[in-house]
């Protein structure tokens, strides 16, 4: 076997530096010169991807696997609650790929960038570095507040100092129980690996460590005077390639662009923050993002090298990595850098060549050089440059910049640009002018912790009108349904006892699918979500919800009620408080059933009208619910349609807060859309009796729970529409011509009967006592309950077509036809 000169020897021999430890060691470092008048010796990691092109899945793959042992430390709980810091600009996309390894944590990485209107939530110093001041610019500023453990990633842990500083400066604003500090190497001289102990001790918090490799380097007397002599030595004669003006060069043909269709809204990185939901996104765009890139490489390509830049690593490595799979030549990944390394043409030195060009994104420490390493030389046929849209200026495209020098040493130069994420900040003025939310008891039979209402108290303007004339109003175009109110149902003794026993039977039923739901919105959205539930049918189930990661995470979720108007769209007043307050990108909505679809195609219609109008991004619209029988969602509890007993009643099962109004005379451009609290029928309310009698079960139901969110986890969930194809069929069957008048499932039929003009029931031949409380209140309003086979639904309720008075009797009820 040919033997392999270790990158370090050129080094060691020279200075006298002996790297000592794990056997691997050798394998992950290399040896190189700084240019640094504090430190003489730089190590240069091997699986780093910043100084040393490398198969980004070995990069990837180490930095995922140290995540791993993170979650493996802190456990399922722990990594669930966890931040995951990574350093500025070497380790970056290590953290991020750390992040990726814990699995549910959201990531942010320091940055040396100020970046215009985003205040600073924290900074350090790191005293070896040539660039020392980190600044931390988090887009939602309570990311590092939580009490959940801190990860911490480097590249190396060589004297702690940066991890000290950092963990110093962020625990006198946000102090924690525990930390976690990760790095590829543990290079802790013998005098300083009792300082982290000590420095736990002091703050009186755990703080571990987690590192691919442990060892030291040992340095002789006077390293760094000898280190100074060897840099000026050798750098006047570094090769020819790296230092000769670019006006002494032949002409060059420029990079050739590749539009990668980046998602809009999508951080390019960690320097804002980067939640999961956004990883989601990144996913399921990178395979149609590196098939461009695969398409825009020259026929034959053998060797190819993705450059990313600065602190833009994790981004690049991804496409990358997804390159690696779908094309025949070997690619490799590394990124430029600030970082001043001597480069020598030796097989045992770690920087063999160096490229030199000047700065071209407009830096916040002015004009200065950087330097891409091991690039010239290496045989590459092409170079995909990836770059945010910050740094896609002149200096990048001029004759002495990025573009020019690597076009003198590869045939085919590609340009990537993805845009740089400046995060939007609502209007202070709007902001300022929203109130805070509305809470029980002065709004609400609910506690004030289960539920805050981002609504206005409407409760003493008259808005009631009786069914019949709403319906008229309604159908005939001369009112919208959310202009006034249907006098609230009070449902009669017989009715009262039905939703006891609808209760005592579905209740272990429903807390099972509110785990299961619960469980799902925890593994893929957010491991802190903010849940928002859409006003008022989402409101119990967000409680619930609520309770539910209480209860088994012993999570304190934040929970919110907002208005949303079918043909209306979503309270942008009430969006932008939640993103004045939140991250968007931890905002879950949550509804009780999905029938057709309609509200969830309206919440998609109106989170991209308003993004589009506010510049404010991250809102997911994909609406989390109890039951999807209409498969309209990805997030839910189950897809059967059965009774939930809240869809019985109205306000006294949700608060005794009415259905949201939107009136313009009422509602003003800065108001919260408005809703009653009907406090005068206390005496009938059931909402909080109804969360207990769930929330009873959810021990009983936990396991179960549990086991069927990891069963939906691995399912393919991906929406059918079959539901809004059964209403078309059935608005068309049944001459009616509008799916808005067909309401499908055993919650939308109820709410039909209690608050519309019903025609008829169509109910699934041979159901049972789900329908039983369908059954009484259609006997009530003279309703026939026509039975159908294979129907997808359990029931569907059909409004009266063409409505008007006339079409019923004196007492109310419906024609039959």
């Amino acid at each position: 076997m040919k033997n392999v000169v270790w990158t370090g020897t050129w080094v060691a021999e020279r200075l006298g530096v002996e790297l000592v430890g794990d056997e691997k060691l050798s394998d992950l470092l290399g040896l190189a010169l700084r240019r640094n008048p504090r430190r003489a010796h730089l190590l240069v990691s091997n699986v780093l991807g910043k100084h040393v092109p490398q198969s980004p899945s070995v990069v990837y793959g180490h930095g995922f696997a140290l995540g791993r042992r993170v979650r493996e430390l802190l456990g399922a709980e722990g990594a669930r609650a966890a931040v995951v810091l990574g350093y500025a600009e070497t380790a970056t996309g290590l953290g991020h790929c750390v992040a990726d390894g814990v699995g549910l944590a959201p990531y942010l990485h320091s940055t040396r960038r100020p970046v215009p209107g985003v205040d600073t939530a924290g900074g350090f110093e790191e005293s070896h570095s040539h660039a020392t001041s980190h600044l931390l610019l988090p887009e939602n500023p309570a990311l590092l507040a939580g009490a959940g453990p801190l990860v911490l990633v480097d590249d190396e842990f060589s004297t702690g100092n940066t991890v000290l500083n950092t963990i110093r400066d962020l625990h006198a604003r946000y102090p924690r129980d525990r930390y976690v500090v990760v790095a590829l190497v543990d290079m802790r001289s013998a005098a300083d690996l009792g300082r982290l102990a000590e420095f736990a001790t002091e703050i009186g918090a755990r703080v571990d460590l987690v590192a691919a490799a442990r060892g030291t380097v040992n340095l002789p007397e006077g390293v760094l005077e000898k280190g100074q002599a060897l840099v000026a030595e050798h750098e006047s004669t570094e090769s020819i390639e790296t230092t000769e003006s670019a006006d002494s060069r032949p002409g060059h043909p420029g990079a050739a662009r590749v539009e990668l269709g980046w998602p809009r809204g999508l951080p390019d990185g960690g320097r804002h923050g980067f939640t999961p939901g956004h990883r989601i996104r990144l996913d399921a765009a990178l395979p149609a993002m590196t098939a461009r890139v695969a398409d825009a490489l020259p026929e034959g390509a053998r060797r190819v090298l993705v450059l990313g830049f600065e602190e833009l690593m994790y981004a690049p490595l991804r496409l990358a990595r997804e390159l690696e799979q779908v094309v025949s030549a070997e690619v490799r990944y590394s990124t430029t850098t600030r970082s001043p390394v001597l480069a020598l043409d030796d097989p045992g030195y770690a920087i063999r060549t160096r490229l030199v060009f000047p700065a071209h994104d407009d830096p916040d420490d002015g004009p200065g050089e950087r330097y891409a390493y091991n690039v010239a030389g290496a045989g590459f046929d092409a170079v995909v440059a990836v770059v945010d849209s910050a740094a896609d200026t002149p200096a990048l495209h001029a004759p002495d910049g990025l573009l020019a020098q690597l076009a003198e040493h590869t045939p085919s130069v590609l340009l990537a640009v993805v845009p740089s994420y400046v995060p939007a900040r609502p209007s202070t003025e709007r902001s300022s002018m929203l109130p805070e939310p509305l809470r029980g008891p002065a709004f609400s039979s609910y506690a004030p912790d289960e539920v805050g209402w981002l609504l206005q108290d409407l409760s003493d303007v008259t808005l009631e009108a009786p069914t019949e004339e709403r319906e008229e109003a309604i159908q005939s175009g001369g009112a919208h349904y959310a202009e006034s109110l249907p006098v609230e149902y009070q449902p009669s003794p017989q009715y009262q006892e039905l939703f006891q026993t609808a209760l005592g039977t579905s209740a272990a039923r429903i807390a099972q699918a509110v785990g299961a739901v619960t469980e799902l919105v925890l593994a893929e959205r957010s491991p802190h979500p903010v849940l928002v539930s859409l006003a008022r049918a989402g409101t119990p189930v967000g409680v619930l919800m609520r309770r539910w990661a209480k209860h088994r995470h012993g999570l304190d979720l934040p929970h919110y009620a907002v208005s949303i108007v079918r043909g209306r769209g979503i309270d942008a007043n009430a969006l932008r408080w939640l993103a004045a307050h939140h991250d968007p990108a931890d905002v879950v909505f949550v509804d009780g059933w999905t029938g057709k679809g309609a509200i969830t195609r309206e919440l998609t219609e109106a989170i991209r009208e308003f993004e589009s109008a506010e510049g404010i991004t991250g809102f997911d619209p994909e609406i989390a619910v109890l039951a999807d029988p209409g498969s309209c969602v990805r997030t839910y509890g189950t897809r059967e349609d059965f009774l939930i007993p809240s869809a019985c009643l109205n306000s006294t099962v949700s608060g005794l807060i009415s259905r949201t109004v939107l009136r313009s005379d009422l509602v003003g451009e800065y108001d919260f859309h408005g809703a009653k609290f009907y406090r005068e029928l206390a005496g009938s309310d059931v909402s909080v009796d109804f969360l207990d009698a769930v929330a009873a079960h959810f021990p009983d139901v936990a396991d179960a729970a549990v086991a069927q969110a990891k069963e939906l986890l691995a399912t393919d969930r991906t929406p059918t529409w079959e539901g809004w194809a059964a209403v078309e069929r059935i608005s068309e069957e049944y001459e009616i011509h509008d799916v808005n008048l067909v309401k499908p499932g055993v919650g939308e039929t109820t709410r039909v009967l209690l608050r519309r003009v019903p025609w008829k029931i169509l109910a699934r031949a041979g159901a049972g006592t789900d329908l039983d409380h369908v059954r009484l209140l259609a006997q009530q309003r003279g309703v026939p309950v026509e039975e159908v086979d294979e129907l997808p639904y359990t029931c569907v309720g059909l409004i009266h077509p063409k409505y008007t008075r006339g079409a019923t009797g004196a007492d109310g009820k419906a024609v039959t036809v």
